[in-house]
């Protein structure tokens, strides 16, 4: 994403630019999600204070910055669990703020994955990751099942198809949850301090699988205070304070030749 960015494609056509490389992946032409002067406010709390910019199929981009400083809103305004108050946010083909749009639809090409895992106790892991395509009608039963197997191998359980929640660790819950975010076959995938939750030796296990989605070209937007994750996976960084970008750029960039006094402070505190 960067700001400011060019006017916004109509919707249903979404702008396409060069192929750029970036580490081992080709970051892709078409635009993914557009979002131009997006604010959001909680009463008189103006959260978001303006936010423009883009990100591109297979393209990596990972939103740090201090506590309150709209991170997490940002990202949730990406799939509409916030309104906007003002301003457009387009994911693919769909104008998020259009309120004819069909947000459900929208939502099965999106994924996310939240600091909490959200897993149903009562559900065997295996059952977990069918429910969704199952009850929205994507996939038989027999099918969901066969691709649960086929992601829990992925994200490193394929023992734990018929383990209950209770019985994993912390990192295993949370590779369970993209596992199952996974399940929909989404476009972009959407992180909101997917490690924050985790014990310190836990966080490994979930860096390991998200490197490798970035590695298989998975569109991804990660919040994260893991400056040395951000550092190594991420196409673009984006310093957000005060509810807007504060500095944008490439890792090194954001942490090797950072131009703004508060990104300055901000890494000095937390390198």
């Amino acid at each position: 994403m960067s700001t400011p960015a060019p006017d916004s494609p109509t919707p249903g056509t979404p702008e396409t630019a060069a192929p750029v490389t970036a580490g081992s992946r080709t970051i892709g032409e078409r635009v993914m999600v557009d979002v131009k002067d997006l604010h959001k406010s909680f009463g008189d709390n103006h959260v978001l204070t303006g936010i423009t910019g883009q990100i591109r199929e297979r393209q990596v981009v990972c939103v740090i910055g201090p506590s309150g400083s709209g991170k997490s809103t940002f990202l949730r305004c990406l799939n509409r669990l916030e309104e906007a108050t003002s301003g457009t946010v387009q994911v693919g083909d769909y104008d998020l703020t259009d309120p004819k749009v069909d947000i459900n639809q929208v939502r099965r090409h999106i994924g996310m994955v939240f600091q909490q895992f959200n897993l149903f106790p009562h559900m065997t892991v295996a059952e977990n990751i069918m429910l969704a395509p199952v009850e929205l009608g994507n996939l038989s039963k027999a099918a969901a099942r066969q691709r649960a197997e086929e992601l829990l191998n992925r994200v490193g359980l394929a023992d734990k198809a018929e383990a209950r929640p209770a019985s994993l660790s912390g990192g295993q819950k949370q590779r369970v949850a993209i596992a199952r975010s996974l399940a929909m076959s989404p476009k972009i995938m959407l992180f909101d301090e997917a490690t924050s939750a985790l014990d310190p030796e836990m966080v490994g296990e979930v860096l390991q699988v998200i490197r490798d989605l970035a590695d298989e070209g998975m569109t991804m937007v990660l919040v994260t205070h893991e400056m040395g994750f951000a550092r190594e996976v991420a196409d673009r960084v984006l310093f957000m304070d005060g509810g807007t970008i504060v500095e944008a750029g490439t890792p090194s960039e954001i942490f090797d030749h950072p131009q703004q006094p508060r990104l300055q402070e901000f890494l000095s505190k937390v390198l």
